[in-house]
């Protein structure tokens, strides 16, 4: 079993920025992909960012050059610096790992982008 544990979200205005951390407990070993999913009411969870153990990255196109998605291996730690935030960036925000073919969810963390 592993556990992720979200933090840093919140309320910020448009154009601003905040950083989402996961750090992940329990069976770590052999962790590979960590990454990021939002949802929004009304609509379905989609992927915002991934990466993997060698640190190779991938975003959804929405978020492309506003959003960096990062991995320390050594804390178990996944990050998410959002910058430029948009209204539309409003969602639940979820921390995800894949370990032997199973996939793992935080509880989620709440974003709101709003003036």
């Amino acid at each position: 079993q592993v556990q992720l544990v979200e933090s840093g979200g919140g309320l910020v205005q448009p154009g601003g920025s905040l950083r989402l951390s996961c750090v992940a407990s329990g069976s770590i070993f052999s962790i590979n992909a960590m990454g990021w999913y939002r949802q929004a009411p009304g609509k379905q969870r989609e992927l915002v960012a991934l990466i993997n153990t060698g640190g190779t990255t991938n975003y959804v196109d929405s978020v492309k050059g506003r959003f960096t998605i990062s991995r320390d291996n050594a804390k178990n730690t996944v990050y998410l610096q959002m910058n430029s935030l948009k209204p539309e960036d409003t969602a639940v925000y979820y921390c995800t790992c894949n370990r032997l073919g199973y996939t793992y969810w935080g509880q989620g963390t709440q974003v709101t982008v709003s003036s």
